[in-house]
């Protein structure tokens, strides 16, 4: 990144390629929708390069790189005067393939725990797919959130109980 920002704007075709999916993720996670989140990832590399200045190179690029798409995210929500609602009947699905009879209960698992993610406030679900799904270390994640790895980690359990909860709750046990 501190090659980009020093002006080499090819390199960021490298960042693109290592970061795009995981963001894509990251907001079709958030928002259950790919088209929008395609055009979110979009917008998140056209600010890296607008704002390429702000990177100072002493943190790492992982949370300035999520602080910009929680931004993308806030500010699409402002302008359209609603936040972007998880709609778990047309979340998409990882595969379109037809699936084989041995995942079929394993399918319906990652049903439900999608079903119960989608139950969770957004912070919650923020900061458990970006711990869980995007692997994110609890300093970055607390970087990014502003707040102390200690917050992050109560943050964490607390979504995650909740998850359970929801989860069996959908399960019916």
């Amino acid at each position: 990144m501190i090659q980009v920002r020093d002006g080499e704007l090819h390199q960021l075709a490298l960042l693109f390629e290592r970061h795009h999916v995981a963001l894509y993720n990251y907001y079709v996670r958030q928002a259950s929708d790919r088209d929008l989140s395609e055009d979110f990832v979009q917008e998140v590399f056209l600010r890296i390069i607008k704002y390429r200045h702000t990177f100072r190179g002493e943190g790492e690029f992982l949370p300035w790189m999520y602080h910009i798409a929680r931004n993308v995210q806030i500010d699409h929500a402002r302008k359209w005067g609603r936040e972007t609602k998880y709609d778990e009947e047309t979340h998409d699905q990882i595969c379109d393939d037809p699936i084989p009879d041995d995942h079929v209960e394993q399918l319906q698992n990652v049903g439900m725990l999608q079903k119960a993610l989608a139950k969770l406030s957004p912070e919650k679900r923020e900061v458990l797919i970006l711990s869980r799904y995007q692997e994110m270390k609890y300093s970055a994640i607390a970087e990014l959130l502003g707040c102390t790895v200690e917050v992050v980690k109560v943050r964490v359990h607390r979504a995650l109980n909740d998850l359970r909860k929801y989860y069996f709750q959908i399960a019916g046990e």
